[in-house]
């Protein structure tokens, strides 16, 4: 069963959220709460909250334990910029970009991943066989 969290809004840029994510990706929920917890980057924080949030939803919606469950899939998506304006020389303006993520979060529960890799060895050496 997929439990989905999203976070939208986070005043901050996809491309940093998106160094962060990637390093949680596909581990399982308490390992990547103790590599959120003492990583050192801002966007550690949001992603956390978020990760926190979709384990709460497991357990009090569907009853899963925490400790049977896995990052299936976390995206960082661009969301809405800020338009600012920089002065710069002769009068002239540069325009600033402040940017915002929705990030969005799949947990999943380790039997049914075992399930899966298991299907898909059995179909490749079906088709290797024949």
């Amino acid at each position: 069963m997929e439990i989905h969290a999203s976070a939208r809004y986070i005043r901050m840029s996809p491309t940093k959220v998106r160094l962060v994510i990637d390093i949680v990706r596909g581990l399982k929920v308490r390992e990547a709460q103790a590599q959120l917890l003492f990583m050192k980057k801002a966007a550690a924080e949001p992603v956390l909250k978020l990760l926190n949030s979709a384990i709460a939803n497991a357990t009090h919606n569907f009853q899963l334990d925490k400790e049977g469950l896995y990052i299936k899939s976390i995206v960082a998506d661009g969301g809405p910029m800020l338009g600012r304006f920089r002065a710069r020389a002769m009068g002239r303006a540069a325009p600033i970009r402040k940017r915002s993520s929705h990030i969005s979060i799949v947990l999943d529960d380790v039997k049914n991943r075992t399930k899966k890799k298991a299907k898909k060895q059995k179909a490749a050496k079906s088709t290797q066989t024949a």
